[in-house]
């Protein structure tokens, strides 16, 4: 696990996850012009009740400010996934 997908974790606890998956995307993306800056692509998939009675946009907010820090220098882009507990019982 490399050490951005850990900080991407650290600060996520913070929404209490039922569950997470961060996947490390940034191997596709070698040359691309953030890459060369240090930064990756990063897809997360997360589950947490914070998120019930939210828009999508409301949920992708949320976790974008709590990754705001990391942004740019660690992460250059990023694709979230967020769902409530009782959705991810009916994607699985």
């Amino acid at each position: 696990m490399s050490d951005t997908t850990d900080l991407i974790r650290q600060k996520l606890a913070t929404l209490e996850p039922a569950k997470i998956d961060i996947i490390d995307d940034s191997a596709k993306h070698a040359g691309h012009a953030g890459a060369r800056g240090g930064g990756g692509h990063y897809s997360v998939i997360i589950v947490s009740s914070q998120f019930s009675g939210k828009t999508a946009l409301a949920r992708h907010r949320l976790v974008y400010d709590t990754l705001r820090e990391l942004m740019h220098k660690h992460i250059h882009a990023l694709s979230v996934k967020a769902y409530t507990p009782e959705e991810s019982d009916l994607i699985h």
